[in-house]
């Protein structure tokens, strides 16, 4: 399925709630954000339609994400489902894991392609700092036992100068003796996280071939989205780069291959932009499938090519899945 700009959107990352047990700083205000009434948000038969017709129109990869996805009950059988959806070859999903040691057996009996963490500090201090919450022990336990029970780790960090920034080797040495690979997210400004700054790829890469000077590209495909990996004779896993754009870097836009599935069963076609496809109205008017998958098609023609204002911010993270 090809976009107006001749890109290949294959992939889509599914929101199945906004609530979480977290309050990162850069995601949501200290309070949270007022919660999406259960009317609001699509039920697991709805998504899984939806899913389904996305996986006809050429989605492939399916990544789930919330809010917290595991802070809603039923998420382990709704994962279960997704995978069973012909057409879908890749199945993801994305949590801070403080709920992960106690669905990690489950999770490992789907077979999904990948877990990803979001882990902003290997200190329980700091990690209190940013998130708001004395969450550590859990997210290592649930990092430890996802790791064990077999499951493909990803471990997500977003630096922030003056605040983790000085974890970066920290995080890397993980790989060392992990089976895991950890990626540096580059700093995406938001509404909520106006107070923070991040670390440019550039430097994340120069600070890791100070220890790592081996450093080399992988060009092992890790996934759908757009992390550039990198390998050392020191490292079991691997360290990945994802470029934002908020430093010049276009190739996010320009290689992008993603949409977005709100919670709410809003198609998002761009981060920093409000376009899109409300298909909960679609489902409750009673349009059949082929008219969703119309309409489907019809949006990924419109697609932006690029960012129309990065520096403004977006809206709080945990409404639209990250």
């Amino acid at each position: 399925m090809l976009d107006a700009f001749g890109r290949e959107i294959n992939y889509m990352r599914v929101s199945i709630t906004d609530r979480c047990n977290l309050r990162c700083g850069y995601c949501m205000p200290k309070d949270g954000v007022p919660a999406v009434s259960h009317s609001q948000v699509l039920r697991y038969e709805e998504l899984l339609r939806l899913c389904a017709i996305a996986a006809r129109a050429g989605i492939r990869s399916v990544r789930v994400t919330g809010g917290e996805p595991l802070v809603r009950k039923g998420c382990v059988g709704f994962l279960r489902g997704l995978g069973a959806t012909p057409g879908i070859e890749r199945l993801s999903l994305t949590t801070n894991g403080v709920l992960l040691e106690q669905f990690a057996d489950e999770l490992a009996k789907i077979k999904l392609d990948s877990v990803n963490i979001s882990l902003d500090s290997l200190d329980p201090q700091t990690y209190a700092r940013i998130t708001r919450r004395d969450s550590f022990p859990a997210v290592w336990r649930g990092l430890g036992k996802a790791v064990t029970s077999g499951l493909r780790v990803k471990i997500n960090c977003l630096p922030m100068a003056g605040l983790n920034d000085a974890e970066l080797l920290d995080f890397a040495r993980l790989t060392e003796n992990m089976p895991v690979n950890v990626r540096f997210i580059e700093f995406m400004p938001t509404r909520s996280g106006s107070g923070y700054k991040g670390i440019s790829s550039e430097e994340i890469l120069n600070r890791l071939a100070q220890v790592y000077p081996d450093l080399s590209p992988d060009t092992h495909i890790r996934g759908s989205g757009p992390a550039r990996y990198f390998i050392s004779r020191k490292m079991r896993g691997s360290v990945g780069i994802i470029s934002t754009g908020s430093t010049g870097d276009s190739c996010i836009c320009t290689e992008c291959n993603r949409v977005r599935l709100t919670s709410e069963g809003f198609l998002k076609l761009c981060l920093f932009h409000g376009d899109g496809l409300d298909l909960r109205g679609l489902l409750r008017e009673g349009a059949d499938d082929e008219q969703i998958l119309a309409a489907f098609t019809q949006a990924i023609a419109r697609k932006p090519g690029g960012q129309s204002n990065p520096g403004r911010g977006i809206e709080n993270m945990s409404k639209i899945g990250g």
